[in-house]
């Protein structure tokens, strides 16, 4: 398996290159060069399998044999989800006839990016070990990618991670998860600006060669491919206990970077054939007007009840739009640049047109997200966040079809406990593991949204550069 580059002017790479690399060097994202099937019968099979199984099954195709081998590919999976708490890791939670939560927030930091990161962390390890190399990594996070990130690279001897997030946006406990975790390799940076000034913060230091090799950077946001190829799991696993590939489902994904539903397309383009991807938007909804209409037109980033949704520009839709132009990377470069150029993606009519085969797309604004968790609380005696409430207030727009529709919950109720509590008059705990969340002394600099100021921080701070 090779990888290539969106943009189609960067190398292409095996798995090991793709992990420590991060970005592609003409500043595109490495996706496949072609999606390895998963047959009907395997698909029906993943129903009665184990999660580990499934997750060895769906992503060794990917992962180059002379780089891991099976029985270490086995391990760092058992290793990866042996600390969920949940025996079924992503276990599936029916609300109604047809609708149900599939449940990804049973990893250590009580979020959907536990899945891929914490296999991301040691499969860094791993391969860092092997080449007795040490990687710088930057990332950026709207609230849930830093501590997940933190978590699977914390007092790991070979790698130092440096994580912006927008200073205010974060919730409180999304932003201490982070902050108030001790081991010297992490740094916190908050940065004056939206989520979308960090990303770009971040593809500026990859993009500048000189600084990017100097460090070793590395990155552990969805641009990386290893982030999307853990993902893809669970929407086989989902899918097959509803009874696909013979039952067609829908999955209804809360979006902000596309990463999680570009997942999802994964598994559509593997094997899933029949299944709808819904993108579920809060106020902040650029890719509902393009799924809509075909209008992706940049406007200001609005702060919500869902602050990890509050993105105007989604990296990983750069990948969809590779296959949306035929794979043609002067096409991809060519119209990501008009589009940070004039704040409009061209061509959106006719690619909304493609796209459409696959995705749909509603919006939810905060007024009703409150709504909806309430009156989900009121009906099932459950709690859910407000990223899953804009998820759940999509499939109340959406018209019946004969599909089982699967929610995506990425939260637990209790990072966002103000929206929660203003919504269902109940403040929902946190789990034993954090009860003192609160108490644990915090460690983050403030910076200005200024690249050449975050490089010199980065510099000043991290071993590599030494």
């Amino acid at each position: 398996m090779r990888y290539i580059s969106t943009r189609g002017t960067a190398p292409a790479l095996g798995f090991e290159d793709v992990v420590l690399t991060g970005l592609a060097r003409d500043g595109g994202l490495y996706i496949p060069d072609q999606w390895s099937p998963v047959s009907a019968d395997e698909i029906r099979s993943f129903a009665g399998a184990g999660y580990g199984d499934c997750a060895y099954r769906v992503m060794r195709p990917y992962i180059d044999g002379f780089c891991i081998d099976d029985a270490a590919l086995r391990t760092l999976i058992g290793e990866t989800y042996a600390v969920f708490d949940n025996a079924d890791v992503a276990p599936l939670r029916q609300l109604d006839g047809d609708t149900w939560l599939l449940e990804l927030f049973h990893g250590p930091t009580l979020a959907f990016k536990d899945f891929a990161l914490q296999f991301l962390g040691r499969m860094f390890e791993h391969i860092l070990a092997k080449r007795e190399a040490r990687i710088t990594i930057v990332g950026a996070t709207s609230g849930d990618t830093g501590s997940a990130a933190i978590e699977a690279c914390q007092g790991r001897d070979n790698l130092d991670i440096f994580m912006l997030h927008p200073a205010g946006r974060v919730s409180d406990v999304q932003r201490r998860q982070m902050t108030t975790v001790r081991a010297p390799n992490v740094h916190n940076i908050a940065i004056d600006g939206t989520f979308d000034d960090c990303q770009d913060l971040v593809k500026g230091m990859f993009n500048d060669e000189g600084f990017r090799d100097a460090l070793n950077l590395s990155a552990v946001n969805s641009i990386n491919w290893a982030r999307v190829m853990a993902q893809i799991v669970y929407y086989f696993t989902a899918a097959a206990k509803l009874g696909a590939p013979d039952q067609p489902v829908s999955f209804v994904v809360p979006t902000g970077n596309f990463g999680n539903v570009y997942a999802g397309y994964a598994a559509h383009q593997m094997g899933l054939a029949d299944a709808r991807l819904i993108v579920a938007s809060n106020q902040n909804d650029i890719l509902t007007r393009f799924f809509e209409a075909g209008d992706m037109s940049i406007s200001l980033v609005k702060p919500s009840y869902s602050p990890s949704m509050d993105i105007q520009i989604s990296s990983n839709f750069e990948r969809l739009l590779f296959d949306l132009f035929d794979r043609d990377g002067a096409a991809v470069t060519s119209a990501i640049g008009k589009f940070r150029e004039t704040g409009t993606l061209p061509e959106g009519a006719r690619l909304r047109a493609a796209a459409g085969k696959v995705f749909s797309g509603f919006r939810t604004v905060d007024d009703d997200t409150l709504t909806t968790i309430r009156e989900t609380h009121a009906a099932n005696d459950i709690l859910v966040d407000p990223h899953t409430a804009v998820g759940l207030g999509a499939v109340r727009q959406m018209a019946a079809d004969g599909t089982q529709r699967i929610v995506l919950a990425t939260a637990h109720p209790a990072k966002f406990p103000d929206a929660v509590e203003k919504a269902a008059g109940v403040r929902p705990e946190l789990p034993a593991h954090l009860a003192d969340l609160f108490e644990r002394e915090e460690r983050c600099d403030t910076l200005a949204n200024d690249l050449a100021t975050v490089q010199a921080y980065v510099r000043d701070n991290a071993p590599a550069a030494a």
